[in-house]
C-alpha cells in the first residue's frame, strides 16, 4: 500500500510538472507567434512604403548652371545628375528635353512625372540641388559693398541688402528699387526700407530671383 500511496504522489507531481510547464510555454508560444505576426506587417508596410519626397516647393526658380539630381523610385535607371543649360533646357531619359529655367522644384517634378506616365505606371519623381549655379542678383549705389552676390534658393530683399554690408549714412531708405528683367520687360519693385525694418508693409520684402538689381540711391 505503501508503494502505491507513493506511486500516486509521484504521479501527481509529475502531472503538476508537466501543468506548469505547458502552462509557462504557452505565452512564449504565443509571443514568439506575435513577434512573428508583427515582423511579417512590418516587412509588408516597408514594402509599400514610397521613399521621402520633396514635398514643400520654396519658390526657388530653377536657372542656367543649376546642377541637380533627377530620380524616379524603383527605377534604377532613370536617375541622372542634370546640369541645366544656358537656355533652360535639360534632358532626361525616356522625355528627351525639358526646359527646367523658370520653374520651380515642384513644377519640374509636375511636368517630368506627367510625361513619364506614357512609358512608367505612376511615377515618384525627386529632384535635389547638387550646386546652385549661376543665378546672380546685384546691389549697387549706396550700400558698403556693392556687387553681385549668389541668389541662393531663397534671398530677399533685406538678406540682399544684409549681403551687401547694409546701407550707407548716406542712402535714400525709403527710395530702393528692385529692377527686374521678366518677359522682355523691365519691371520696378518700390521698397521702402524704413518701413520694413519698423515691421511695417512687410509684403514689399519679396524673394529676389536671379539678375535681379537692387539700386540704393
Amino acid at each position: 500500500m505503501t508503494q502505491n500511496f507513493v506511486r500516486i504522489l509521484f504521479s501527481i507531481a509529475l502531472g503538476m510538472m508537466l501543468s506548469f510547464g505547458a502552462l509557462a510555454e504557452q505565452p512564449e508560444e504565443q509571443a514568439q507567434a506575435e513577434v512573428v505576426k508583427v515582423e511579417s506587417v512590418a516587412m509588408d508596410a516597408a514594402a509599400k512604403v514610397e521613399p521621402a519626397v520633396e514635398e514643400v516647393d520654396s519658390g526657388y526658380q530653377i536657372g542656367p548652371e543649376d546642377v541637380l539630381e533627377i530620380s524616379v523610385w524603383k527605377e534604377e535607371g532613370l536617375k541622372k545628375e542634370a546640369l541645366v543649360r544656358p537656355d533652360g533646357g535639360l534632358s532626361f531619359p525616356l522625355i528627351g528635353e525639358v526646359q527646367a529655367a523658370g520653374k520651380t522644384v515642384g513644377q519640374l517634378k509636375k511636368e517630368i512625372a506627367q510625361r513619364l506616365e506614357k512609358f512608367i505606371p505612376d511615377p515618384v519623381v525627386s529632384i535635389a540641388f547638387l550646386k546652385v549655379g549661376g543665378n546672380k542678383i546685384f546691389v549697387i549705389g549706396k550700400v558698403n559693398n556693392p556687387g553681385e552676390f549668389p541668389a541662393g534658393r531663397y534671398v530677399d530683399v533685406l538678406q540682399a541688402l544684409s549681403m551687401a554690408k547694409g546701407l550707407t549714412p548716406f542712402a535714400s531708405e525709403n527710395g530702393i528699387k528692385i529692377m527686374r528683367k521678366e518677359g522682355g520687360k523691365d519691371i520696378v519693385f518700390p521698397f521702402r526700407y524704413s518701413d520694413v525694418k519698423n515691421g511695417e508693409d512687410l509684403g514689399q520684402n519679396i524673394q529676389l530671383k536671379g539678375g535681379d538689381v537692387v539700386v540704393v540711391p
